[in-house]
């Protein structure tokens, strides 16, 4: 059977809706719907996830088959969902299956489509996957980025609460720094999982699969982690047989110029404060999950 990574993803991170989505909120659902299907015509501007949609359905022209899919998962009706449809076909973007769930929450549906990431500029969507084991990250909208003409798919993870779980993070929160690198030094098991885990897996097979040399996916490590909490992060990630392609150990440094040097074309971290500082310049996903979003 051949294998396939589902991606499931909101109209409102896929394309630039904020002037639509400020008629729903000031004048309702019936001024929205009229305004959609009176600009059916009228092509959406990207959105924070476009360029890395697009980035991703690009590697499908390495294989014979449709390695990666983009499922479109919206609360509009098909009604007003025509528009991003149309923008979808203007764009050129290979996505073929929508759910339009007409004001309720397309959650329900992600299991049903098999995905394994989901995007979306819905909190209560977003925190919903991750209690069910999906990884999930709610899209920040700042402004339309601009599209980098590369071709290299450029992913950065902070490690606590994304990669791993929020055990260590607890420590930190309930305890303070010198408990979190005594505790860090002395544990030698290893980190439980988080949210995050299964997707970086599915990257590291993608990667597997292409040719090492031209393989269009990079990934990065990005933690305030420094030594010596950076052993028990290495020797866990050992012992899943994943790697990372670079690993930043920041010791609390702001992530911002790291991740811009990177070049990443997404950054996911729970803590809304680096999520702030960073959709400055990077489209970035904050993972409602752990002890930082309780």
């Amino acid at each position: 059977m051949q294998s396939r990574l589902v991606i499931g993803i909101s109209s409102r991170a896929l394309f630039n809706l904020n002037e639509s989505h400020k008629i729903f909120e000031a004048e309702g659902v019936e001024a929205y719907r009229n305004h959609q299907i009176e600009n059916e015509n009228v092509v959406l501007e990207p959105g924070e996830a476009f360029n890395l949609v697009r980035k991703i359905l690009r590697i499908n022209e390495l294989y014979d088959y449709q390695r990666i899919e983009v499922v479109l998962l919206s609360r509009n009706t098909a009604d007003t969902g025509l528009r991003i449809f149309n923008s979808i076909e203007d764009h050129k973007l290979n996505i073929t299956r929508a759910v339009f769930c007409g004001g309720q929450s397309p959650y329900r549906y992600v299991k049903s489509f098999g995905v394994g990431l989901f995007l979306s500029s819905d909190s209560s969507d977003v925190e919903l996957a991750i209690k069910n084991r999906v990884p999930a990250a709610r899209i920040v909208t700042n402004k339309t980025r601009q599209i980098a003409d590369d071709n290299i798919l450029k992913i950065a993870f902070d490690g606590d609460s994304v990669i791993f779980s929020d055990e260590a993070e607890k420590i930190f929160h309930e305890k303070g720094l010198h408990a979190f690198l005594e505790s860090e030094k002395n544990n030698t098991q290893i980190l439980s999982e988080g949210p995050f885990k299964s997707f970086l897996i599915e990257l590291n097979k993608l990667q597997a699969e292409l040719d090492e040399e031209g393989c269009p996916i990079r990934t990065a490590l990005v933690t305030a982690r420094s030594a010596p909490s950076h052993t028990r992060v290495i020797k866990t990630l050992r012992k899943w047989n994943v790697r990372v392609d670079e690993s930043l150990f920041l010791g609390g440094m702001n992530k911002t110029d790291f991740l811009k040097s990177f070049g990443a074309d997404i950054f996911f971290d729970d803590q809304i404060l680096n999520i702030d500082e960073a959709q400055k310049d990077i489209s970035s996903g904050h993972v409602i999950y752990g002890v930082k979003n309780q």
